[in-house]
């Protein structure tokens, strides 16, 4: 069973983004990438990881992120810090 990660971006427009990964390299390389096929990140490059928690599935990583994203900016600012 591989890892997965719950991970936090910080935009450079100081906007979070949460996601779900099981490799946070490749993921971080992806989102900075000029081919993103993120759209939310693409066009607040560069990005970089302030957060990162580990999963044991990806189920409970998507549980997570979820619990996360309904979070005020504020809370995810506390998480983050």
């Amino acid at each position: 069973m591989s890892d997965w990660f719950v991970y936090i971006l910080k935009c450079n427009d100081n906007s979070l983004y949460t996601g779900v990964t099981t490799n946070l390299s490749r993921r971080l390389q992806e989102h900075n990438s000029a081919d993103s096929t993120t759209r939310y990140t693409r066009g607040r490059q560069p990005v970089v990881l302030v957060y990162k928690e580990s999963a044991t599935s990806r189920s409970d990583a998507c549980r997570r992120e979820a619990e996360i994203k309904r979070l005020t900016k504020a809370g995810k600012s506390k998480l983050v810090s």
